[in-house]
């Protein structure tokens, strides 16, 4: 959610009981601005927290002209002080997915990769035991909920013909019905269903907003809840594939935005619970 408007959008997303205290908000208030400004980012988003047994990680985003490119990560634990997180590799998202546990709050501590396969139990018998240090499966972890449950209102965005995203500035905000449907809203991230339709089933979309996937084809099916609050006019929609993320949109306004309340473990019983 947009640095600028914090105040007003946690109060949004506060139905499902998850929010900052006002020594917290305030001090995101200020940090953040100048966050942005030292590190001479275009915008600031306040991507949310993620719990550790001792601590707790409160994470921001940075991002430049392209929305679409992949956005810096900083992270605090007193909400003052930031630092950078290095860039999230495709060999640290792997390793971060087999570790299990939460986090403990402490940038240094060394999680120790338990699932080891018997072949390379085999290679690895004289060796130490793989390590991850938190602040890698940190990166890691945000990376997958922002891959997974990352999510915008359709027409938020628009893809230039030379293939960078900015922000559509005609967007004035869903209907009420179209906010209720899980089609109208599509993830952040690099597509996947859409390199895999048919060129009958591209002809009804529009090439400059209709460029990412949707979350009507979100697997497992019903990952997602849509609910009105605010007597109707505020739009929740939660995961119940990551516990603690949950995005808000105000129907007929540009009002929008999702921010992650979390222990940062996914939900693998779900298709189990459904």
């Amino acid at each position: 959610m947009e640095a600028a408007s914090l105040p007003a959008a946690l109060e949004l997303t506060a139905g499902g009981g998850a929010g900052l205290s006002p020594e917290k908000r305030a001090a995101l208030g200020a940090s953040l601005l100048l966050l942005q400004r030292d590190y001479r980012f275009e915008r600031v988003w306040f991507w949310g927290c993620i719990q550790g047994v001792s601590g707790t990680y409160y994470i921001a985003q940075g991002l430049g002209p392209d929305r679409a490119a992949p956005r810096s990560c900083l992270y605090s634990l007193n909400c003052v002080e930031w630092s950078l997180l290095p860039p999230a590799t495709e060999e640290v998202v792997v390793q971060a997915q087999r570790l299990k546990g939460r986090f403990q709050g402490d940038p240094s501590f060394e999680h120790e990769n338990s699932e080891v396969n018997a072949e390379d139990a085999e290679t690895v018998e004289d060796e130490k035991e793989p390590v991850m240090k938190e602040e890698a499966r940190l990166v890691a972890t945000i990376e997958q909920i922002d891959r997974a449950v990352g999510i915008i209102p359709r027409g938020a965005f628009v893809k230039t013909p030379s293939g960078s995203v900015h922000e559509n500035r005609s967007f004035e905000g869903l209907s009420l019905t179209e906010a209720k449907k899980l089609s109208s809203y599509f993830h952040f991230t690099e597509p996947v269903n859409l390199k895999n339709k048919t060129l009958l089933e591209k002809a009804d979309l529009d090439a400059s907003t209709d460029f990412l996937d949707s979350l009507e084809h979100d697997i497992p099916p019903g990952s997602w809840t849509v609910q009105l609050e605010k007597g109707g006019t505020v739009v929740v929609l939660r995961s119940l594939l990551w516990p603690g993320l949950t995005f808000y949109h105000v129907p007929m306004t540009r009002q929008y935005g999702y921010v992650y309340f979390g222990t940062g473990e996914k939900n693998l019983d779900l298709p189990f619970m459904l």
